[in-house]
């Protein structure tokens, strides 16, 4: 059946070389570029039919293939038995472990009469080649979740009192096999928004694919190619927690995702069309409206050469295949490269989080959450804190620091000022305005320690008598204090206060008190 298959454009030079070059065969099927037996069997049916070079204008390729191939699609003589039905056929290869051997034996247990293999699948794949594009493909169920983002927006009122508005992106996902479609409004296309658009398709799924299908946005891949592309990491990491994997699309390939093409368009005329003249105030109201137009599309609308809805496909087909979900829906996670400080805390997001201090100055990977921040080096978990919020503060952890410092992670403002008070009031008085003078009191804990602890060498007396002598001359800094100490100033009289002049009494005068 190899002339079957044979263009009217081949035939019609078959016909040229041999009428009027009176070429044999082989030169022919050289030239044409068929086999030599395609060739004989072309010019047996034009001879047979009375058609000679040229042919006569008012024959079309149409009506050439007819005269020639007048059998194609149909058996010698006429069969008792009825026609299979080919759109069943189509929908029970889309099962799993099914081929078209095992569909021949049961139809031919059914009609003893019937095609004998080779004809029935050869009627089947002509049938299916007529099938529209977006079904040419063979989905095996469970298999593939393509993703995208429709090109149209629609518009939402944000303030009911100003009348905003703001567009909303509708994200737009449908399995493989069923075509069952999901839908979803989303405020943007970033990547907050597309895992969570994810999570909740698999819950209306109830079942997860063993792979997404997204385009080349940077959203999902970071760097497109066509033989490695790098897929965004959290991206990955849902996938990861679903079981499920990422296979983009390849670039410039649109018919890889020809299926969420078709579905894209399908919810902006099922969909959008249907919305245009309605006013929504928030995505709750606009993700209503959508689910219960998407009812109608999956549960009543049917699919026409398959003659069932996307919903009876779905349950028969992909939802016995999906993979089934967790025991907890994933949790959007980013991820952040950071270098670790000197003093073994890492800037996040404006807040400071502490790492071993062996890891000072290393590189590490930070994993965000909206409760804990993770940090990693080498793909191992150095350190876990729960997120803080951006305002500069640290979070340590004492074990992290080396044994010097953790000596001083017990003191306590608190602390000090007892410490400070058993020395006496002006030593007291004294950390109290050195703490009070910082932007952070934690900045002054080092400086009243070490006042503190010159009790040792030079005893409470002296170290009292100091920061007495440091109060009156304003000098609120422990090198004064140790410079008094070891000078041996606090035993020296305070020279007393010179006399003041009177003090003028004038309203546009602050005096002392307005600078206390």
């Amino acid at each position: 059946m190899a002339a079957e298959r044979t263009s009217m454009r081949h035939v019609r030079e078959i016909l040229r070389l041999r009428h009027s070059a009176g070429l044999g065969h082989k030169p022919i099927a050289r030239r044409v570029g068929v086999v030599a037996s395609t060739v004989r069997e072309v010019l047996r049916r034009a001879a047979a039919i009375g058609v000679t070079w040229p042919v006569p204008a008012t024959v079309g390729d149409d009506e050439l293939e007819r005269l020639l191939f007048r059998a194609r699609g149909t058996r010698v003589g006429r069969r008792r038995c009825p026609e299979p039905d080919w759109a069943a056929v189509h929908h029970e290869l889309r099962r799993k472990h099914v081929t078209l051997q095992i569909v021949w034996d049961e139809y031919i247990a059914a009609h003893p009469d019937g095609y004998r293999y080779s004809r029935f699948c050869e009627l089947y794949r002509d049938w299916a080649a007529r099938l529209p594009l977006v079904m040419r493909q063979t989905h095996a169920p469970g298999d593939k979740l393509f993703v995208d983002y429709a090109g149209d927006t629609v518009p939402v009122v944000v303030d009911r009192l100003t009348g905003e508005v703001r567009p909303a992106q509708i994200f737009v996902a449908v399995l493989g096999a069923s075509s069952l479609t999901y839908a979803q409004a989303t405020w943007t296309q970033g990547l907050a928004d597309f895992v969570d658009a994810h999570v909740r398709a698999f819950a209306a799924f109830g079942g997860a694919p063993a792979l997404l299908v997204p385009d080349n946005a940077k959203v999902a891949v970071i760097r497109a190619c066509l033989y490695d592309p790098q897929v965004n990491r959290t991206y990955a990491e849902m996938a990861a927690h679903y079981d499920s994997a990422v296979l983009p699309a390849r670039p410039r390939r649109p018919r890889d995702k020809a299926k969420v093409e078709a579905a894209v368009l399908i919810v902006e005329r099922w969909l959008l069309g249907r919305l245009r003249r309605r006013r929504f105030h928030g995505l709750g109201e606009l993700n209503a409206a959508i689910a219960d137009l998407l009812a109608g599309l999956n549960d009543h609308r049917v699919i026409r050469r398959v003659g069932r809805t996307r919903r009876d496909l779905f349950e028969a087909i992909d939802r016995p295949a999906l993979r089934p979900l967790p025991d907890e829906p994933y949790e959007l996670a980013e991820w952040r490269i950071r270098r670790v400080g000197i003093d073994y805390h890492v800037d996040v997001e404006r807040h400071f989080y502490s790492v071993p201090h062996r890891f000072a100055r290393e590189q590490v990977e930070v994993r965000l959450t909206a409760r804990t921040v993770e940090i990693f080096l080498r793909g191992e978990r150095v350190a876990v804190h729960r997120r803080g919020s951006g305002d500069g503060r640290h979070t340590t952890v004492p074990e992290h620091m080396p044994s010097a410092h953790r000596r001083f992670a017990d003191w306590t403002v608190e602390r000090i000022g007892r410490e400070a008070a058993a020395v006496g009031p002006a030593t007291a008085a004294l950390c109290a305005r050195i703490l009070d003078e910082r932007p952070h009191p934690e900045q002054g804990f080092r400086a009243c320690l070490g006042i503190v602890r010159l009790v040792r060498p030079f005893g409470a007396v002296r170290v009292e008598a100091a920061c007495s002598r440091a109060l009156d001359i304003g000098a609120r800094t422990y090198g004064s204090v140790r410079s008094i100490l070891d000078t041996g100033l606090d035993r020296v009289a305070a020279p007393s206060p010179t006399t003041a002049a009177t003090p003028v009494a004038h309203p546009n005068i602050r005096g002392p008190r307005y600078y206390h």
